[in-house]
Protein backbone atom coordinates (compact mmCIF):
# COMPACT_ATOMS: atom_id res chain seq x y z
CA UNK A 1 0.00 0.00 0.00
CA UNK A 2 1.25 3.49 -0.80
CA UNK A 3 0.85 6.96 0.40
CA UNK A 4 -0.71 9.17 -1.98
CA UNK A 5 -0.23 12.54 -1.25
CA UNK A 6 -3.02 15.47 -2.39
CA UNK A 7 -2.46 19.25 -2.79
CA UNK A 8 -6.26 20.52 -2.44
CA UNK A 9 -6.31 23.97 -4.27
CA UNK A 10 -5.72 24.20 -7.76
CA UNK A 11 -5.34 20.39 -7.66
CA UNK A 12 -8.26 18.62 -6.70
CA UNK A 13 -10.08 22.64 -6.69
CA UNK A 14 -10.23 24.66 -9.79
CA UNK A 15 -9.62 27.22 -7.23
CA UNK A 16 -7.89 28.78 -4.30
CA UNK A 17 -10.02 27.33 -0.80
CA UNK A 18 -8.37 29.74 1.26
CA UNK A 19 -8.70 32.62 -1.12
CA UNK A 20 -12.32 31.97 -1.78
CA UNK A 21 -12.73 32.05 1.95
CA UNK A 22 -11.53 35.13 1.85
CA UNK A 23 -13.79 36.24 -0.71
CA UNK A 24 -16.68 34.67 0.74
CA UNK A 25 -16.16 36.73 4.11
CA UNK A 26 -16.07 40.08 2.19
CA UNK A 27 -19.32 39.38 0.18
CA UNK A 28 -21.07 38.46 2.79
CA UNK A 29 -20.54 41.80 5.19
CA UNK A 30 -18.60 39.62 7.66
CA UNK A 31 -14.99 41.79 7.52
CA UNK A 32 -14.20 44.86 5.81
CA UNK A 33 -14.54 44.19 2.45
CA UNK A 34 -11.96 46.85 0.83
CA UNK A 35 -9.48 46.13 3.25
CA UNK A 36 -9.98 42.16 3.34
CA UNK A 37 -10.21 42.26 -0.42
CA UNK A 38 -6.82 44.22 -0.80
CA UNK A 39 -5.10 41.98 1.51
CA UNK A 40 -6.26 38.41 0.47
CA UNK A 41 -5.72 39.18 -3.36
CA UNK A 42 -2.39 40.53 -2.29
CA UNK A 43 -1.43 37.72 -0.97
CA UNK A 44 -2.60 35.28 -2.94
CA UNK A 45 -0.25 36.82 -5.93
CA UNK A 46 2.37 36.17 -3.39
CA UNK A 47 1.44 32.59 -3.62
CA UNK A 48 1.57 32.31 -7.14
CA UNK A 49 5.29 34.35 -6.99
CA UNK A 50 6.64 32.07 -4.73
CA UNK A 51 7.06 34.87 -1.96
CA UNK A 52 4.17 34.07 0.30
CA UNK A 53 5.45 34.62 3.99
CA UNK A 54 2.61 31.96 5.61
CA UNK A 55 2.93 33.52 8.85
CA UNK A 56 2.19 36.85 7.82
CA UNK A 57 -0.61 35.30 6.00
CA UNK A 58 -2.18 33.50 9.00
CA UNK A 59 -1.76 36.38 11.17
CA UNK A 60 -4.35 38.11 8.71
CA UNK A 61 -6.33 34.89 7.57
CA UNK A 62 -7.03 33.59 11.10
CA UNK A 63 -8.75 37.58 12.78
CA UNK A 64 -12.07 36.53 11.65
CA UNK A 65 -12.06 33.03 12.82
CA UNK A 66 -10.70 34.44 16.18
CA UNK A 67 -13.04 37.17 16.25
CA UNK A 68 -16.23 35.09 15.87
CA UNK A 69 -18.14 32.86 17.73
CA UNK A 70 -17.45 28.92 16.74
CA UNK A 71 -20.92 28.45 15.83
CA UNK A 72 -21.45 30.92 13.70
CA UNK A 73 -18.24 30.33 12.19
CA UNK A 74 -19.83 27.04 11.45
CA UNK A 75 -22.65 28.26 9.55
CA UNK A 76 -20.92 30.72 7.25
CA UNK A 77 -18.74 27.45 6.71
CA UNK A 78 -21.68 25.67 5.78
CA UNK A 79 -23.16 28.00 3.23
CA UNK A 80 -19.20 28.53 2.25
CA UNK A 81 -19.35 24.95 0.94
CA UNK A 82 -22.69 24.93 -0.78
CA UNK A 83 -22.22 27.90 -2.53
CA UNK A 84 -18.50 28.26 -3.99
CA UNK A 85 -16.73 24.69 -2.60
CA UNK A 86 -18.71 21.76 -4.63
CA UNK A 87 -18.97 23.79 -8.15
CA UNK A 88 -15.06 24.07 -7.92
CA UNK A 89 -14.29 20.32 -7.25
CA UNK A 90 -12.15 19.13 -10.88
CA UNK A 91 -14.66 16.35 -12.90
CA UNK A 92 -11.56 14.51 -12.53
CA UNK A 93 -10.50 14.30 -8.98
CA UNK A 94 -12.48 11.73 -7.93
CA UNK A 95 -11.80 9.66 -10.37
CA UNK A 96 -8.12 9.78 -9.44
CA UNK A 97 -8.84 9.25 -5.90
CA UNK A 98 -11.01 5.87 -6.50
CA UNK A 99 -8.63 4.60 -8.98
CA UNK A 100 -5.97 5.00 -6.11
CA UNK A 101 -7.72 3.11 -3.99
CA UNK A 102 -9.13 0.06 -5.71
CA UNK A 103 -5.08 -0.52 -6.50
CA UNK A 104 -4.76 -0.73 -2.70
CA UNK A 105 -3.30 2.97 -1.95
CA UNK A 106 -4.10 5.19 1.00
CA UNK A 107 -5.33 8.59 0.14
CA UNK A 108 -4.29 11.44 2.10
CA UNK A 109 -4.91 15.02 1.49
CA UNK A 110 -2.49 17.80 2.35
CA UNK A 111 -2.93 21.04 2.09
CA UNK A 112 -1.25 24.84 3.74
CA UNK A 113 -5.14 25.56 4.27
CA UNK A 114 -6.07 25.27 8.08
CA UNK A 115 -8.11 22.33 9.03
CA UNK A 116 -11.02 24.30 9.86
CA UNK A 117 -11.84 25.25 6.00
CA UNK A 118 -10.95 21.95 4.31
CA UNK A 119 -12.23 19.28 6.88
CA UNK A 120 -15.57 19.67 4.94
CA UNK A 121 -13.89 19.78 1.73
CA UNK A 122 -11.83 16.54 2.63
CA UNK A 123 -14.97 14.78 3.59
CA UNK A 124 -17.11 16.05 0.21
CA UNK A 125 -13.96 14.74 -1.54
CA UNK A 126 -14.75 11.38 0.51
CA UNK A 127 -10.93 11.01 1.41
CA UNK A 128 -10.81 10.47 5.35
CA UNK A 129 -6.69 11.23 6.31
CA UNK A 130 -5.56 14.90 6.15
CA UNK A 131 -3.09 16.77 6.78
CA UNK A 132 -3.32 20.42 7.36
CA UNK A 133 -2.79 23.68 9.12
CA UNK A 134 -3.91 23.16 12.76
CA UNK A 135 -5.73 25.79 14.62
CA UNK A 136 -5.56 26.59 18.33
CA UNK A 137 -8.87 26.74 20.66
CA UNK A 138 -9.62 27.24 23.58
CA UNK A 139 -12.75 27.12 25.46
CA UNK A 140 -14.36 25.92 22.04
CA UNK A 141 -13.08 28.92 20.52
CA UNK A 142 -10.36 29.81 17.81
CA UNK A 143 -7.38 32.06 19.25
CA UNK A 144 -6.34 32.92 16.16
CA UNK A 145 -3.11 30.91 16.81
CA UNK A 146 -1.17 28.44 14.79
CA UNK A 147 -1.19 24.67 16.30
CA UNK A 148 2.47 22.94 15.28
CA UNK A 149 4.05 23.41 12.00
CA UNK A 150 2.13 24.78 9.44
CA UNK A 151 1.46 22.93 6.46
CA UNK A 152 3.40 24.86 3.95
CA UNK A 153 6.69 24.56 1.78
CA UNK A 154 9.22 22.54 3.87
CA UNK A 155 6.83 21.94 6.56
CA UNK A 156 4.71 19.84 4.46
CA UNK A 157 7.69 17.37 5.02
CA UNK A 158 7.73 17.30 8.46
CA UNK A 159 4.02 17.07 8.58
CA UNK A 160 3.80 14.31 6.34
CA UNK A 161 6.45 12.03 7.89
CA UNK A 162 4.48 13.16 11.18
CA UNK A 163 1.32 11.58 10.07
CA UNK A 164 3.39 8.39 8.42
CA UNK A 165 5.39 8.14 11.50
CA UNK A 166 1.51 8.07 13.80
CA UNK A 167 -0.21 5.50 11.31
CA UNK A 168 2.60 3.45 10.99
CA UNK A 169 3.30 4.20 7.28
CA UNK A 170 6.27 5.41 5.40
CA UNK A 171 6.95 7.26 2.14
CA UNK A 172 8.42 4.27 0.56
CA UNK A 173 6.43 4.10 -2.74
CA UNK A 174 4.57 7.59 -2.09
CA UNK A 175 2.88 9.52 -4.35
CA UNK A 176 2.78 13.72 -4.28
CA UNK A 177 -0.07 15.22 -6.52
CA UNK A 178 0.15 19.07 -6.86
CA UNK A 179 -0.03 22.33 -8.92
CA UNK A 180 2.40 24.75 -7.30
CA UNK A 181 6.03 25.14 -7.33
CA UNK A 182 6.06 25.60 -3.44
CA UNK A 183 4.94 22.60 -2.71
CA UNK A 184 8.55 21.43 -4.59
CA UNK A 185 10.47 20.53 -0.93
CA UNK A 186 8.17 17.39 -0.62
CA UNK A 187 7.57 16.35 -4.13
CA UNK A 188 11.37 15.79 -4.35
CA UNK A 189 11.33 13.12 -1.42
CA UNK A 190 8.36 11.13 -2.86
CA UNK A 191 8.93 8.39 -5.13
CA UNK A 192 6.11 9.66 -7.58
CA UNK A 193 6.11 13.24 -8.30
CA UNK A 194 2.98 14.29 -10.37
CA UNK A 195 2.18 17.56 -11.20
CA UNK A 196 -1.74 18.70 -11.91
CA UNK A 197 -2.21 21.72 -13.83
CA UNK A 198 0.61 23.29 -12.57
CA UNK A 199 1.97 26.83 -12.38
CA UNK A 200 4.78 27.56 -14.83
CA UNK A 201 7.56 27.27 -12.71
CA UNK A 202 5.97 23.91 -11.69
CA UNK A 203 5.57 23.08 -15.24
CA UNK A 204 9.30 24.07 -16.22
CA UNK A 205 11.23 22.15 -13.24
CA UNK A 206 9.06 19.00 -14.11
CA UNK A 207 9.71 18.95 -17.59
CA UNK A 208 13.52 19.44 -16.43
CA UNK A 209 13.63 16.60 -14.15
CA UNK A 210 10.85 14.36 -16.52
CA UNK A 211 8.11 14.16 -14.28
CA UNK A 212 4.70 13.36 -15.32
CA UNK A 213 2.43 15.93 -15.97
CA UNK A 214 -1.15 15.71 -15.93
CA UNK A 215 -4.89 17.48 -15.51
CA UNK A 216 -7.79 16.76 -13.90
CA UNK A 217 -9.87 19.39 -15.38
CA UNK A 218 -12.64 18.49 -18.21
Amino acid sequence: MALVFLDLDETLLDGDSDYEWGRFLSLTGKVDRAFYEKENERFYQDYLAGTFDVMEFLDFALKPLAENAYTELCQWRTRFIETRIRSMVKPRACELIERHREAGDRPVIITSTNRFITQPISELLQVEDLIATELVRKDGEFTGEVEGIPCFGEGKITRAQQWAQSHAQNLQGSYFYTDSYNDLPLLEIVEHPIVVDADKKLTEHAIENDWERISLKS
